[in-house]
């Protein structure tokens, strides 16, 4: 039984079908046998990387390769008439939707040469805008676009050998090896996308929600270049196509979530945060409830997970924006960080203190005041910090004048949450710069309000007598406890 499905899926072609120009998506609509059941392609993907192009429902299929050994190079737009260039287009997408084996260097070397020089002659024509394209050639286009573009992509190099996930910023990044044709076929697609003879009422039957979504299943390439093509061609789209602008919005969040909450393995993110940096400055003020929700549930939680140093920047500057926005949000950023800063990892603390720099610089008074205590005893934590850059980090919170100018307004709070902290590291802390650092906060506190400082000393000397009582106290408890152990004839009893 086997055996015969298997014969049964390998019908050898009849020489009638072989040469059927329609089998190949070329022919006119309706030339296929209608009774004939069409072969689907069989595609198995990878769990987590993104799949070939499945078209939306305003999509037609995308256009299927003739075979191979066909490849002849056509003439030049500029050596044909005028009337006869759109026929000549459509033969050139043609021969760009043919695809190559690019890890063996030395195969159908001819035949690639000829596809870039054609992609070459199709970005040029575009770009030139010598001849605005029919709409059949825009579909055409896009649907080429589609053939070489989306694929599957390759497995990370920990999912290949099942080893655990390793650093991103120490892995190597996979370059594709069919760039040299690839970045032609991005190029074109931009190019399209940002002349200003396509028109997007035409266009958006094409590149519609189903090419979007493909599009960001890309940023997912572990290839630099092409990411930064992505991140390109996805912010024109946003910009020319505002019927698409919401489904973006709401796609990258679906990306962000996965990424949060299963995976932790994204090659786009930093990507993805330039383009919403880009858009959040765009935002209407007042600001919709949506846009504050995608700070609350995507955003902030971006802190949370292990490779936060590949993105931090970017993330960073959206967050920034958001409070230069609407100033209102500084409480509730300053709370989502205090919320996810780091318990062990002191790399990504200094990451956090730099970030939250630029969030109170944007901050006003009445939302530094709702936030400021347990901002504080955050602070005060990462100036005991052991290690120097985390406590170098915070005290340099007091170079900013804007910082500096909130605590002065409200030091009657500031100054006794972080007095203690100040006195352990003039005391004890083993780094000379953080030492001389906090001497310096430690005076320009003085400066500032001597009575305050004053009394804060007041307390702690009083708070270390106390300690220092208590101790003595304990010590005396167990003395007595041996004295009388002893006195009972305890000849097995373990003493200091």
């Amino acid at each position: 039984m086997l055996k015969k499905i298997m014969k049964g899926g390998h019908r050898k072609p009849s020489k009638s079908d072989s040469t059927d120009p329609s089998l190949y998506g070329f022919g006119p609509p309706g030339s296929r046998n209608p009774g004939s059941a069409p072969t689907p392609n069989v595609v198995v993907n990878h769990a987590s990387r993104a799949g070939p192009y499945t078209p939306g429902p305003n999509s037609a299929a995308p256009v299927v390769p003739p075979p191979m050994g066909t490849v002849e190079p056509l003439p030049l737009f500029r050596d044909v008439p005028v009337s006869e260039r759109q026929n000549l287009f459509m033969r050139k997408l043609q021969i760009c939707c043919f695809q190559f084996d690019f890890t063996d260097t030395l195969k159908s070397v001819r035949e690639k040469e000829i596809k870039r020089q054609t992609l070459l002659e199709l970005v040029d024509f575009i770009q030139s805008g010598s001849g605005k394209i029919t709409e059949m050639c825009q579909e055409e286009m896009i649907k080429m676009v589609a053939v070489n573009i989306f694929r599957c992509l390759p497995p990370a190099s920990h999912e290949n050998t099942g080893q655990e996930a390793t650093d991103p910023e120490e892995e190597e990044p996979y370059l594709e090896p069919s760039w040299p044709h690839l970045q032609l076929v991005y190029e074109l697609l931009l190019r399209y996308v940002v002349s200003s003879d396509t028109d997007t009422k035409v266009a958006k039957r094409y590149i519609d929600h189903s090419f979007v979504l493909k599009l960001l299943d890309l940023f997912d390439s572990e290839d630099p270049r092409e990411r930064e093509y992505l991140k390109t061609i996805l912010h024109r789209i946003y910009g020319k196509f505002m019927v698409h602008r919401p489904f973006i919005r709401k796609a990258i969040n679906n990306i962000f979530y996965r990424f949060i909450y299963e995976t932790e393995r994204h090659s786009g993110i930093g990507e993805l945060l330039e383009i919403l940096g880009s858009i959040i400055n765009g935002f209407a003020l007042p600001m919709k409830e949506e846009h504050k929700l995608f700070l609350v549930r995507a955003l902030i939680p971006l802190h949370k997970p292990k490779p936060i140093a590949v993105y931090h920047q970017q993330l960073s500057y959206c967050i920034t924006q958001f409070v230069e926005k609407d100033y209102k949000l500084a409480d509730t950023v300053i709370r989502g960080l205090l919320k996810y800063w780091p318990l062990t990892n002191c790399q990504k603390e200094v990451l956090f203190l730099g970030e939250l720099e630029e969030v109170l610089e944007a901050t006003q008074s009445a939302e530094f005041q709702r936030c400021m205590v347990p901002l504080f005893r955050q602070i005060a934590r990462c100036l005991n910090s052991s290690h120097f850059q985390v406590a170098e980090r915070a005290l340099f919170l007091w170079n900013n004048e804007h910082i500096v100018s909130l605590i002065a307004q409200n030091r009657q709070v500031v100054l006794p949450i972080i007095f203690e902290a100040m006195e352990r590291n003039i005391q004890s802390h083993w780094n000379q710069a953080v030492h001389g650092l906090t001497v310096n906060v430690r005076k320009m506190f003085m400066e500032m309000d001597a009575e305050l400082f004053d009394e804060c000393q007041r307390q702690f000397a009083e708070k270390e007598a106390r300690a220092r009582e208590v101790e003595e106290q304990r010590e005396m408890t167990w003395k007595k406890l041996a004295d009388v152990a002893a006195q009972r004839g305890g000849d097995d009893m373990v003493t200091a």
